[in-house]
């Protein structure tokens, strides 16, 4: 099973809809996004998918956001704690408490946004993963990811135009 894991689109739609069209090319059937989609125009765009999301710091229209997305996933506020294709998954926007998630044991996978910046590292046997920001307006390098859950390779996506 694969699953995609995005942050931070932060209404950026021709990014969305890039990491979209990637995202179901590689057979991607879940995605997590970890924070700040935003607005509930944004959020339609990721229907294909089983869908679960947090709320981010910049989502405004909380109750609009949750009814759109709600049609074909789940949002709320994080730290969400899940389980997909027998792994454990921590999804979070902001990265608090981060490190004590990863080093409880209780995660495969602690996933978190807000920082925009990328990050990969493993903590005695859990990852922590940052997808860094899929609008690409802080960095100017919008970046997702593919996680492999059988394999657990982590693929980075990002666009070349």
């Amino acid at each position: 099973m694969k699953i995609g894991v995005i942050s931070d689109t932060h209404d950026r739609m021709e990014y969305i809809k890039f990491f979209v069209e990637e995202f179901r090319k590689h057979g991607v059937e879940v995605v997590l996004h970890a924070g700040d989609i935003v607005s509930p125009f944004a959020a339609r765009a990721f229907s294909p998918f089983k869908f679960t999301a947090v709320y981010g710091n910049n989502c405004g229209e909380k109750l609009f956001l949750r009814d759109v997305i709600r049609e074909f996933g789940d949002i709320r506020p994080g730290p969400i704690d899940l389980e997909i294709g027998g792994k454990r998954f921590f999804l979070m926007h902001e990265p608090y408490a981060l490190e004590a998630a990863a080093s409880s044991g209780l995660y495969d996978y602690v996933i978190y946004g807000h920082t925009h910046r990328l990050e990969r590292k493993r903590v005695e046997n859990t990852w922590i993963l940052n997808p860094g920001e899929a609008c690409g307006y802080l960095t100017g390098n919008p970046t997702a990811f593919i996680l492999e859950v059988e394999t657990g390779e982590v693929s980075l996506l990002k666009p070349s135009f």
